[in-house]
């Protein structure tokens, strides 16, 4: 079987969020398991000279969008054995950063346009093409309305990932006629509620959607989490399925981590200690052994449930417990975990910005890892604390609700709350700490912590089973 990434972003070449870990590890898993999985991504001027370095020139040609005639070039290369190619357009992407320009509609219409005609230059026929968020929305409409004529890519059924439904690729309806070029008796096939819509085109015109857990595709048929367009997803529940993500278990590995201080396993936990105690020093916090460490580590957003933690943090300060936290977003509440630091020196730190090696130390040195989140398609953060023996405090929405399940149940590997109430979440976090003073009981949550299997294999074998579906 035959699968075409295309998505917007990619680790290791570039990345913003959580969707550039899926696309630099689930096509691996995939080609592990018999798939040819390849990726293709646009050349951004930010992607490493390194990787530049190992690509070849695979064609040059000219595609089309709206009244444009523009330059396209493909690069390939391979990395981990997955084939990459690459979108090359100086316009459209040399600039420093991903997103955040005014003409991003533009930007990855054209992305679109020129994914569908590259596949006419490959040595490779896709069974598949699957779409990763509204970067990538166009192609099944764009494949449905202008290439039903080319066979190599007619016949080939597109997949559309929704990893946010927050972010739609929403636009004035002249983006319909001036920049796609669609005729005006189909433009229903991209507007919604008056406006130019790209995942709303997606959802249409792909063969299946998914999104990244079993929760969160029944949460965006709910107006409450889904920005809108849950009555389109509701028409539509036919083709949804929802696939939890997975996480790098070679890279997020304590046994061989060479950004911890002292590696450990599920059968040997001392370096877990030590990895606490050098969290502690490096932190500025008082090195206690028996004070039970939050860890944090993600943007400093809202939807994070940030409120909740600034509603009662000096009531979870009243135990004996540190909180470490890294990560930046919003000015309110940056300000506001630097007002904590200074109000409980050595007990609280907080680290602006976003070092990844100082996150797998919080990771490993933390005790418990906090996410008291309003909503959450997925979440990496909470298989990658369990991964270091780090029992997670979750609310129960989207993935969160899928990988963690309470220790008060049957193989629990983690303490959640239900309600969007900050007193809920204190409670959890008062049942983790009762737990940790109990030292032998604590021992077994963090080897059941240890047992967990999040790795890519499990996913991409139902998303084998959804390619499968969508072709037979």
């Amino acid at each position: 079987m035959n699968i075409l990434f295309a998505a917007s972003e990619a680790r290791p070449f570039i990345a913003s969020g959580g969707l550039a870990d899926v696309i630099g590890a689930l096509p691996k898993a995939l080609l592990g398991a018999g798939c040819d999985c390849r990726v293709i991504l646009p050349l951004y001027s930010d992607i490493p000279d390194k990787f530049r370095a190992e690509m070849k020139q695979e064609a040059v040609f000219k595609t089309w969008l709206g009244w444009r005639n523009l330059y396209c070039g493909l690069f390939s290369m391979k990395h981990n054995g997955v084939t990459f190619y690459f979108i090359d357009n100086e316009y459209y992407f040399k600039r420093s950063g991903i997103y955040g320009y005014f003409d991003d509609g533009e930007r990855f219409a054209y992305f679109s346009m020129a994914v569908l005609e590259a596949i006419k230059h490959m040595d490779f026929e896709p069974d598949v093409i699957h779409c990763h968020d509204w970067q990538t929305g166009l192609i099944p409409t764009f494949k449905n309305l202008f290439y039903s004529d080319e066979e190599k890519i007619r016949k080939a059924k597109t997949v559309f990932t929704i990893h946010n439904i927050q972010y739609q690729g929403n636009y004035d309806m002249y983006f319909a006629a001036d920049v796609l070029g669609i005729p005006e008796n189909r433009r229903g096939m991209v507007e919604y509620d008056g406006r130019c819509n790209y995942m709303k085109a997606a959802i249409d015109q792909c063969d299946a959607i998914s999104t990244v857990s079993p929760t969160y595709a029944n949460e965006i048929q709910d107006p409450w989490f889904a920005w809108g367009l849950d009555r389109l997803l509701r028409d539509r529940t036919y083709k949804l399925s929802g696939i939890l993500n997975g996480i790098d278990v070679e890279s997020y590995d304590p046994c061989s981590d060479g950004d911890i201080p002292q590696t450990f396993s599920k059968y040997d936990l001392s370096g877990k200690a030590k990895c606490k105690e050098e969290l502690q020093k490096e932190l500025g916090l008082n090195v206690d052994p028996n004070a039970m460490i939050i860890g944090m580590v993600g943007r400093l957003v809202s939807h994070k449930g940030l409120d909740l933690v600034r509603a009662v943090c000096d009531r979870i300060l009243e135990m004996p417990v540190q909180i470490a936290i890294l990560g930046s977003g919003e000015s309110a509440f940056e300000g506001f975990f630097r007002y904590m630091q200074e109000k409980y020196p050595g007990r609280v730190s907080f680290v602006c910005g976003f070092i990844p090696p100082l996150a797998r130390r919080i990771y490993a040195g933390s005790d418990v890892f906090l996410m008291p989140s309003k909503s959450e398609p997925c979440g990496l953060a909470q298989m990658i604390s369990l991964r270091y023996g780090t029992v997670p405090i979750v609310r129960e929405t989207g993935g969160l609700k899928d990988s963690i399940k309470d220790v008060g149940g049957i193989k629990g590997n983690g303490f959640t709350f239900q309600t969007y109430n900050a007193d809920d979440m204190l409670d959890a976090i008062h049942r983790a700490h009762n737990l940790y003073c109990d030292k032998e009981k604590w021992e077994g949550t963090v080897l059941n912590a240890l047992s967990c299997d999040f790795s890519w294999g499990r996913s991409a074998r139902e998303y084998i089973n959804l390619y499968e579906s969508i072709l037979k």
